[in-house]
């Protein structure tokens, strides 16, 4: 007997993967930057996984000529993609320079020493 696995269901369990470690990466370190960079890689697991929803076996680009019959290729979901990537750059650079900020002004970045300086 074989198992037939289709590709999709790589991509999938890699994003589900990708977003518990960052999950974990968010929860288990008190250091804002890996905080931050677990929550990159969670938004980097819903890019992959929406990609992999959408993604079509022997899909064309949508371009309609007469007589095809070919399966095509939803462009939403790439958009979406490329619109949280740009929110993601955007988010990340704010935080960035936030926690500098933090830094410069705490003399620390890690959550538990911030939270005693209440």
């Amino acid at each position: 007997m074989t198992v037939d696995i289709a590709w999709h269901n790589i991509y999938y369990l890699a994003s589900v993967v990708l977003f518990c470690i960052g999950l974990y990466v968010i929860i288990a370190k008190d250091n804002l930057i890996k905080k931050f960079l677990g929550l990159n890689i969670m938004h980097t697991s819903v890019f992959m996984f929406i990609i992999a929803l959408s993604a079509v076996d022997e899909g064309h680009a949508p371009i309609m000529v007469e007589g095809a019959v070919a399966p095509f290729a939803n462009p939403l979901p790439q958009a979406l993609v490329l619109t949280g990537i740009v929110v993601a750059v955007s988010t990340t650079a704010l935080a960035l320079s936030l926690i500098i900020r933090i830094y410069r002004h705490c003399d620390t970045i890690e959550a538990n020493e911030l939270r005693e300086l209440e």
